[in-house]
């Protein structure tokens, strides 16, 4: 397929969600999707979460070779498109990452970034229903690629960046070397430390859930852990808002028969240190969300540094590529790695954008100044 061919891209409303699943699924096949990118993760309650679903392809010689689903949110002077994502607090509080456009591979080589800035491009002018053109698009956990797509469509606004640090799966095994050969000494004495400390409570096990019914139960007593610990904290916690176990169980169900969804109980003898729950897709581990049981041992025992060890270690011996930490700064992350990735959260915003209109606006009215 020539990869300079110009796309024919599209804005429709979504009417029929199974179609759209097989035909996510087979440029999903076709692509380097992330897990947050694939049918599993997207079409999870898909028809409950968006309310206006607005989906973008684009084809080349009648053969897809882009898909984007939005979810609308309108207003008065323009609308807003959320890639993936809903527009509601409370539902996106499910946090995607590694996120971007479904693109097929053949059109991805090199550093080819015509077909996202075209894609984008349309999200925000193609016509659509008699609905205002000049879109504002909203982009969070992307990767350069979407950036530099984005910052030759329109202007970037609010953008933020995230690394997410990540080890090395397939160097560690390649090279013959254990997960502490690549530690700090300092991360490695910790580590050791605290080994020993839960060890005296029993032999240390990392144990993944068996099936479907198993990693339920194992997703609840993380959320408890973990409520507990962020509530101690004065923090809402993940699982504050229903939706979000609601929207886990539910992916439990969908992703774990093909293996794309790993709960493991971490335990020291009879007692449990912490829960894991991790997605797998094409050999890389995304460590999405935990639960520890800070009690369980001394103040320097590490729950997080002993449970992803653990589990790190049982991964080594798969053929698993890469453990992913996913955006955020926590220490642990930077202990327990040796790369990372960068992400992006950002907003296009479009030449009447609202928010710049009223800043148009209010810099027109004259400047209050004190008496003196």
């Amino acid at each position: 397929m020539p990869s300079d061919a110009t796309p024919e891209i599209t804005l429709t409303t979504v009417a029929d969600w199974a179609t759209l699943g097989e035909r996510w699924q087979d440029l999903e096949a076709r692509s380097n999707a992330s897990f947050f990118q694939t049918w599993s993760w997207i079409g999870c309650l898909a028809p409950e979460r968006y309310d206006d679903p607005v989906l973008l392809e684009a084809q080349r010689a009648g053969r897809t070779v882009a898909l984007g689903l939005f979810n609308r949110r309108r207003g008065w002077i323009s609308d807003t498109l959320w890639l993936h994502e809903t527009g509601s607090p409370q539902l996106d509080s499910l946090f995607i990452e590694h996120n971007g456009l479904l693109i097929d591979a053949a059109c991805t080589s090199g550093a080819d970034d015509a077909l996202p800035a075209a894609c984008l491009a349309a999200a925000r002018h193609v016509a659509l229903e008699g609905r205002p053109r000049g879109r504002r698009l909203i982009l969070n956990g992307v990767d350069a690629i979407h950036l530099r797509a984005a910052t030759a469509s329109a202007t970037v606004a609010n953008l933020t960046t995230r690394l997410a640090p990540a080890l090395d799966l397939a160097a560690l095994r390649r090279n013959g070397l254990g997960h502490e050969d690549v530690l700090s000494a300092n991360t490695r004495a910790q580590l050791r430390r605290s080994l020993r400390g839960y060890a005296a409570l029993g032999a240390l096990a990392a144990r993944r859930a068996a099936d479907a019914p198993e990693a339920h139960r194992f997703l609840d007593e993380l959320a408890r852990l973990h409520q507990a610990t962020w509530q101690a904290r004065g923090r809402a916690g993940a699982f504050a808002e229903p939706h979000f176990a609601r929207f886990h169980h539910a992916l439990i169900d969908r992703a774990m028969p093909p293996g794309e969804i790993e709960l493991w109980r971490i335990s020291a003898g009879p007692a449990t240190i912490g829960y894991l729950y991790n997605f797998q897709h094409r050999g890389r581990i995304l460590a999405y969300q935990s639960g520890f049981d800070y009690a369980l041992a001394d103040r320097r025992a590490k729950p997080g540094l002993t449970c992803h060890h653990l589990v790190i270690e049982k991964s080594l011996t798969a053929e698993r590529i890469c453990y992913d930490f996913l955006a955020g700064d926590d220490r642990y992350k930077r202990s327990l790695s040796d790369t990372a990735t960068t992400l992006h959260w950002l907003t296009l915003r479009p030449l009447l954008d609202p928010a710049r209109v009223a800043d148009w606006a209010r810099s027109l009215l004259p400047v209050a100044r004190p008496n003196v």
